[in-house]
């Protein structure tokens, strides 16, 4: 069974977009995830997720 999520969609959407539209400002993918994700108060790990295979592109 899955936890259930304390983060709204909106919240996991605003993060995610963040991470695309700030990504060139930082000199590696995981660094902008983990410096968005303590700005959102989540786990780098977590936005990881959230961010998919697509990496922010």
């Amino acid at each position: 069974m899955k936890k259930s999520s304390k983060f709204s969609p909106e919240v996991r959407e605003r993060a995610v977009r963040l991470v695309q539209e700030h990504r060139g400002e930082y000199s590696s993918l995981w660094v902008a995830i983990e410096a968005i994700a303590a700005k959102i108060g989540c786990g780098p790990q977590t936005l990881h997720e959230w961010v998919g295979p697509q990496g922010g592109s």
